[in-house]
């Protein structure tokens, strides 16, 4: 057995252990973003940077072996400081929101994106439940609200935005639809929702822009005032779902919180933002909020029966896509759980 120090306690480890793995079973939290237990070792974001106290040079964590005698500093000034600029670097060419402008200019925060999948879905009993949880008072606010929603939604950068007060008025009129829902749960963390750390997409090209109507479900039916839930399902499947899938679970939104890091807003472009929709899979690929971990390339290496995103191009200019000589609609139909599970961020998620 090796001898170890990190942070100042004594530690045991074997021969040919990574420290993140010495510093994780014994306690001591180490971020990463590009590594996962069983899957190959790649540095790639450079978050899990420790201190060698004996040299005082830095080291990825997650590929560097334990050595015997060696006294690791994880979470230092010094560390926390490298591994700040790390995220700071990710950050600069992750162009993605984590919540979608219309959400985030809502007084009350209400989830508008969901609620729209919801309608668009036909699941009109979710969208009760929905706005239900969202309940801090006997009704909606939207009554006597402006409509600062509705000014923000990138659809009016299009055509006309989405008729979301008044969806939302409609439903708040008909909370008891087919008996309303079985149950719900309030959402308090809406009251929070500001105060989280949030991304933004910098500047926007007019072809970027339509990469958003990707998601909308091609209907050419608009209602400005919606008197049922069919039309009121309508108008909600012209929403162009500018939310993040994996707000609520994403390792780079976390750690970026954790880190007290504000967003810059300006982004370095290496590639214009395009969105790829699997129909047969329900892959999305959005490669504007990719930070180019690889784990998504390394998890589906072990098969050769179907064609894998990979790295194309090099250097900066370097992205995940699917092989030139394939489709993206043929990317790995029996890993594609996988690699949504395995993504640190939204760059791959599941449609609708």
């Amino acid at each position: 057995m090796l001898k170890i120090r990190i942070n100042n306690i004594e530690l045991e480890a074997e021969d040919g252990e990574t420290i993140h793995s010495v510093a994780g079973r014994s306690g001591i939290a180490i971020p990463v973003l590009c590594h996962k237990d069983g899957v190959e070792h790649y540095t790639s974001c450079m978050v899990c940077m420790v201190k060698d106290n004996r040299t005082g040079s830095f080291i990825p964590s997650c590929t560097a072996l334990v050595q015997d005698g060696q006294d690791i500093d994880a979470s230092g000034e010094e560390v926390t400081a490298i591994r700040k600029k790390a995220v700071e670097l990710l950050l600069s060419e992750h162009r993605a929101e984590c919540e979608a402008p219309c959400r985030i200019v809502c007084p009350a925060g209400y989830n508008i994106p969901l609620m729209n999948r919801h309608l668009a879905s036909g699941d009109y009993r979710k969208t009760i439940a929905l706005i239900l949880s969202e309940l801090d008072a006997e009704d909606i606010r939207c009554h006597n609200c402006q409509g600062y929603c509705e000014n923000a939604c990138r659809r009016k950068k299009i055509d006309k935005p989405i008729s979301i007060k008044n969806i939302r008025i409609f439903i708040s009129r008909n909370l008891d639809f087919e008996g309303g829902p079985d149950h719900f749960v309030p959402l308090s963390e809406y009251q929070d929702l500001k105060k989280r750390f949030s991304s933004r997409l910098g500047r926007l090209e007019d072809t970027e822009l339509q990469e958003w109507l990707k998601e909308c479900d091609g209907a050419d039916k608009r209602f400005t005032e919606p008197n049922d839930f069919t039309s009121a399902g309508e108008e909600a499947k012209n929403c162009m779902h500018c939310d993040c899938r994996a707000a609520e679970d994403c390792r780079l939104r976390e750690l970026a919180q954790m880190l007290s890091i504000k967003d810059k807003g300006g982004k370095v472009v290496n590639s214009p933002a395009v969105k790829k929709i699997n129909p047969q899979t329900g892959l999305i690929f959005e490669n504007a909020k990719c930070i180019k971990c690889g784990l998504c390339v390394r998890v589906c290496e072990d098969s050769n029966e179907e064609p894998a995103l990979c790295f194309i191009n090099r250097g900066f200019i370097s992205i995940i896509s699917e092989p030139l000589t394939e489709d993206f609609v043929n990317i790995k139909t029996s890993t594609t759980e996988k690699c949504i599970d395995i993504c640190p961020t939204g760059a791959l998620s599941r449609f609708k």
